[in-house]
C-alpha cells in the first residue's frame, strides 16, 4: 500500500514541487480523499506547492546551533533572500558539532558566516 506522504515525496522529486493536478492522482492512487492528500502536503514543510526558487538556503535554529550565533546568522542570510534565492530554517541538520550549520540547495556548511553562505549561493546558481 502506498503511503500519501510517499506519493507526494515522489511527485515532488519528479516536478520539484506538488502540482495541483497531482493532489486528485494521489488521492485516487491511495484510496484517500483529496482532503486527506491536502492535510498532508500542507502539513509538512518540506513538501511544495509552487515550484521552488533556484536557490534555498536553510539555516539551522537547533539550540546547539542557537548557542553559536544561528539567530545573527538568520539575521544575515535573509539579507541574500531575492526571488531566486529563498532563506528559510530547520530545527536540526544534523551537523551540531560544526554549528552554526546551513544548507544551501542541499549542501551542507558548518560553521556558516554569512560570508560562506553568500558564496554558496553564487556556487549554487544555475
Amino acid at each position: 500500500m502506498t503511503t500519501i506522504l510517499a506519493s507526494l515525496q515522489a511527485v515532488q522529486a519528479e516536478h520539484g514541487y506538488v502540482p495541483d493536478d497531482a493532489i486528485a492522482r494521489v488521492a485516487e492512487a491511495c484510496n484517500a480523499s483529496r482532503a486527506d492528500v491536502y492535510g498532508v502536503l500542507t502539513f509538512y514543510r518540506d513538501l511544495r506547492t509552487t515550484p521552488p526558487p533556484a536557490v534555498t538556503v536553510r539555516v539551522c535554529q537547533g539550540e546547539a546551533c542557537q548557542a553559536v550565533g544561528a539567530r545573527a546568522l538568520m539575521r544575515q542570510a535573509s539579507d541574500l533572500s531575492s526571488d531566486h534565492v529563498a532563506i528559510d530554517h530547520v530545527y536540526c541538520l544534523g551537523n551540531c558539532a560544526l554549528g552554526p550549520a546551513c544548507e544551501v540547495n542541499g549542501r551542507l556548511l558548518g560553521r556558516a558566516t554569512g560570508a560562506s553562505i553568500a558564496e554558496a549561493i553564487q556556487e549554487a546558481r544555475p
